[in-house]
C-alpha cells in the first residue's frame, strides 16, 4: 500500500515556502513533489532548497501532472475556490488554505464539486489539530473547569502595506478573513456547536476599505466567545477559556512554535507543557492519511461552511449598530 501522498503546491506563497512545505517534507505520509509558479526564476531556488523535484510554469501544468495526488492551495483568498474546483475536476484531492472562500455560497459550491468528483477536500486550519487545542478541548469536555461560559481571544499584527494582498478588498483581505477566522473556528470547536447570535463592530481602513479592527460576541447556547482581531495593532495573540470552576489559557494559540514545547495554563492544575511538534506536519499527515485510508479529512467543507456563515454574520451585524446619541 502507498505510504505517502505526493503533493503539489499552487504558487509560491510565503506560508507555503516558510511553513507548510518544510513541515510536510518531514511527514510520515506526505511529500511535496511539485510546485507551480508563474515566476519560475523566483520559485526555482525555493524548490531547490525544499527538495521539490518538479517546477511547473503554470497552474494548469501542475494539475495535469500524473505524479501529483493532491494539491495544497495557498493562493489569495479570491482564488481559493476557482483553483480548488479546477484541481478537483482534474482528479486531485485538495487542501485549501483558510478561509475556504469569500462567502458561504462559494463553500456550498465546493461541497457540490467535491461530491461530484469524489475527491477529498478540506480547509487548512492547522491549529485545530495541534495537541494544545486538543488538550484544551479535552479539559473543557471533562468538566475540570466546571461549566463552560466564556472564551476570549485577541489576534493582531501591523501591516499598512497597500500592495499586500491582506489589504486588498477585491482579494478578500482584512482582519476577519485573515485572522479573525481562527477565533471563529476554534470557539465552534471548544463549544462543540454553532453560535445562535452574533454582535459585532467593524472598523474599516479609509484607504483600503478592508476591516482593520473587528470585534465580535458570538453567543453560544451555554456561553459566549468574545474576540478582537486587527491588521493594524501591536502583534499579539492569546486565548482564555473560562468555566464556572476554573480556566484554560493558551499562550501561543494560533502560530504555535515548531521547535519548543507549547504551554497551556490550567486553573486548577498549573502549567502543562505539550510535546514539541509542528502543526503543519500534523495537518499534512492527517489529510494524507484521510486519502490513504479513505477517512474523514481534519476540517471538512461542511465545517468550513459553518465558519463562513459566522463570518458573514459578523460583517452583517455591524450594519445594525445603535448610535447612543440617537437614544
Amino acid at each position: 500500500m502507498k505510504q505517502k501522498i505526493r503533493w503539489g503546491v499552487l504558487g509560491n506563497a510565503k506560508i507555503a515556502r516558510e511553513k507548510v512545505i518544510p513541515a510536510m517534507q518531514k511527514g510520515s505520509n506526505s511529500v511535496v513533489v511539485a510546485m507551480a509558479s508563474r515566476d519560475v526564476a523566483k520559485a526555482k531556488p525555493v524548490c531547490d532548497a525544499l527538495g521539490i523535484g518538479t517546477l511547473h510554469a503554470s497552474y494548469e501544468a501542475l494539475l495535469s501532472d500524473s505524479n501529483v495526488d493532491a494539491i495544497y492551495n495557498p493562493l489569495p483568498n479570491d482564488l481559493h475556490v476557482p483553483w480548488s474546483i479546477r484541481a478537483a475536476e482534474a482528479g486531485k484531492h485538495v487542501l485549501c488554505e483558510k478561509p475556504i472562500g469569500l462567502s458561504s455560497g462559494e463553500a456550498r459550491e465546493l461541497i457540490m464539486v467535491r461530491d461530484r468528483t469524489g475527491v477529498k477536500m478540506g480547509e487548512a486550519f492547522m491549529a485545530r489539530t495541534h495537541p494544545q487545542w486538543l488538550r484544551a478541548k479535552e479539559i473543557v469536555d471533562s468538566g475540570a473547569i466546571g461549566d463552560l461560559r466564556l472564551m476570549t481571544c485577541v489576534f493582531s499584527y501591523f501591516n499598512k502595506d497597500a500592495a499586500n494582498i491582506r489589504n486588498k478588498m477585491s482579494a478578500g483581505g482584512g482582519a476577519l478573513m485573515d485572522i479573525g477566522c481562527y477565533p471563529v473556528t476554534l470557539s465552534r470547536m471548544i463549544f462543540g456547536c454553532e453560535p445562535v447570535r452574533v454582535t459585532s463592530s467593524v472598523e474599516r481602513d479609509p484607504e483600503f476599505g478592508t476591516d482593520r479592527l473587528t470585534s465580535a460576541i458570538l453567543d453560544y447556547p451555554q456561553g459566549q466567545c468574545v474576540f478582537s482581531c486587527s491588521t493594524q495593532l501591536n502583534p499579539y495573540q492569546r486565548v482564555l477559556i473560562f468555566g464556572t470552576k476554573g480556566r484554560v489559557e493558551i499562550e501561543i494559540p494560533f502560530n504555535a512554535l515548531p521547535d519548543r514545547p507549547m504551554r497551556i495554563i490550567v486553573e486548577p492544575g498549573g502549567i502543562e507543557e505539550l510535546p514539541v511538534c509542528d502543526q503543519y506536519t500534523i495537518q499534512g499527515d492527517l489529510f494524507s492519511r484521510a486519502i490513504l485510508e479513505d477517512g474523514p479529512v481534519p476540517v471538512s467543507l461542511e465545517d468550513a461552511l459553518g465558519n463562513m456563515l459566522v463570518i458573514e454574520a459578523v460583517f452583517k451585524e455591524n450594519h445594525g449598530t445603535v448610535h447612543l446619541e440617537s437614544l
